[in-house]
């Protein structure tokens, strides 16, 4: 069974969620990144059909879920691959190498920034940053990150990933 991703299909699966994310602020303004969070775990990713939703669940314009949804990367605007890589480009980052990293993914995994794999394992975003400037250059699979990233880290990981969904199709 598919999920129903209609306004009336989002509204109905994420209501009480998003009305218990938005009772702990003080404006239901507040509650757009939660009730975002909410549908793209549920969903995947967020789209016009989720602003729209959002937007009536909380009473505010949908205009406010569109600039949320569209200025913070970790929220995916289109479906990404088994797999999302966000590599920070920031300048912490890039002078610690990220552009060559960057540069690293994109020929191994034969896509450039915002790409996914032909086989639809691996999605790959260079981010604006992801709060770890300490530990640059940063990459973050999925919901973990991977700090202090090398050509060999890097490599390594990636025969994780790609081993994991060999064993996955199995």
């Amino acid at each position: 069974m598919t999920d129903d991703r209609t306004v009336a299909g989002i509204k109905a699966a994420l209501a009480a969620q998003v009305q218990e994310a938005a009772a702990r602020y003080p404006t239901s303004r507040s509650a757009i990144m939660p009730a975002l969070e909410l549908a793209q775990q549920k969903y995947g990713s967020v789209d016009g059909t989720t602003y729209q939703a959002v937007a009536e669940l909380l009473d505010v314009p949908e205009i406010w879920v569109f600039e949320v949804a569209s200025f913070y990367t970790l929220f995916d605007r289109a479906e990404p691959g088994r797999h999302h890589l966000r590599l920070c480009t920031n300048v912490s980052c890039m002078l610690r190498g990220a552009e060559e990293i960057l540069d690293c993914l994109q020929e191994q995994l034969s896509v450039k920034d915002g790409e996914t794999t032909a086989d639809g394992l691996i999605t790959l975003s260079g981010v604006e940053c992801l709060g770890a400037c300490d530990k640059a250059p940063v990459l973050m699979v999925d919901d973990e990150y991977h700090e202090d990233v090398t050509a060999e880290t890097l490599d390594a990981l990636l025969k994780v990933l790609t081993r994991e969904a060999k064993e996955g199709a199995a």
